[in-house]
């Protein structure tokens, strides 16, 4: 016990060298900070803050490892922000849903989060500057695209700033965590969809309610003896609920991706994609035509949805992902290419890949 006893005192002075180390980089700073202010600079830098990552990472030779260092440092360049000016981050509310905690996991929890109602909340958020940016869901691995997202980007002019890519796990939660007492279940339908074969298996019989959001049907079952959620971790914590049964997805490998809305795009990295929207004149081939320059340019298209443009009967909005950035020049070229054949076209953003 003394060699431990020790080995304790040791850790104790680390972390206490630690502990002047994090204060004397929250004096620079706010050094930094009083700069920024005098210049009229803006506080944020993402670019800023995945250097610092990558560099560290790049340097870390263990035993710490990597995916521990980011996040650790994601909640100190987090908490470092907010010493100069917080950020304000919208997202598709209320607290504890899936985008939260993706919410959570991009910005690190010192930023200033506002719950919104519905997607259309939080496009309005950033458009109007309440927040400087917003979350929101696009797509699962498993249930496909979130076609409102989608339909946002031909209201608002906002760009995507970056994508985050959460393992989503889902939970059946209650009061009592007693099976038998469940009469109910309350659940936000994308994760009904994701749990399908799990309820059909182990819940037959028993209805389930819709919920606006996965945090929702958490809230509505803390306030019911007989009622159940499927919701996540975070929610069973914010709701003071009890695990029926935990990881009740049907895939396990089950991603939802999100998106990082702004009034700006992200410059380049390197590890780039770039999202685009367009409409064409209804002919044989015209799909084919106006996605050649792509191919020419050998251009890797990562993701092509379709969705009635909402102004005019059989006319299509498309959506594509690409691999590269709009300051790319084979990238700019194939897109002024395209141009000629579309009745609209418009640049939805440049960001890095997810985890990057």
């Amino acid at each position: 016990m003394g060699e431990i006893e020790k080995l304790r005192d040791g850790i104790d002075a680390v972390d206490e060298e630690i502990l002047k180390l994090l204060n004397k980089r929250a004096t620079i700073v706010l050094e930094i900070a009083r700069i920024k202010r005098n210049n009229k600079a803006k506080f944020y830098s993402p670019e800023r803050e995945r250097q610092i990552i990558e560099r560290l990472t790049s340097l870390n030779k263990g035993p710490f490892p990597n995916n521990a260092l980011k996040a650790l440092y994601r909640e100190l360049l987090s908490a470092s922000l907010s010493l100069e000016e917080p950020l304000k981050i919208a997202y598709f509310g209320p607290q504890a849903t899936f985008t939260h905690l993706a919410a959570l996991t991009h910005f690190g929890s010192s930023a200033a989060f506002i719950p919104m109602e519905n997607i259309k909340g939080v496009f309005d958020a950033v458009d109007s500057g309440k927040a400087e940016f917003g979350v929101v869901p696009i797509e699962n691995s498993s249930e496909g695209v979130i076609s409102y997202t989608l339909d946002m980007f031909m209201d608002f002019d906002l760009k995507i700033n970056a994508e985050i890519m959460l393992e989503v796990s889902h939970n059946l939660l209650s009061k009592s965590g007693n099976k038998s007492r469940i009469k109910k279940i309350y659940s936000h339908p994308p994760a009904t969809a994701q749990c399908r074969r799990w309820l059909e298996a182990n819940m037959s019989g028993i209805p389930v309610m819709e919920a606006t959001s996965t945090a929702k049907a958490a809230e509505l079952a803390s306030k019911e003896d007989d009622a159940a959620a499927i919701a996540s971790e975070l929610a069973a914590k914010v709701y003071a609920l009890n695990f029926v049964e935990a990881h009740i997805e049907d895939s396990k490998h089950n991603i939802t991706r999100f998106l990082v809305i702004s009034k700006e795009s992200y410059p380049k990295t390197g590890k780039d994609k770039t999202s685009i929207m367009f409409s064409i004149k209804d002919r044989p081939g015209a799909l084919y035509d106006i996605l050649s320059p792509f191919k020419k340019a050998k251009i890797n298209l990562t993701k092509i949805e379709s969705r009635p443009s909402r102004r005019k009967a059989w006319e299509y909005i498309f959506f594509v992902d690409m691999e590269g950035h709009i300051e790319d020049k084979k990238v700019r070229k194939a897109i002024e290419n395209m141009k000629e054949g579309c009745l609209y076209l418009k640049i939805l953003g440049s960001y890095p890949h997810g985890g990057q």
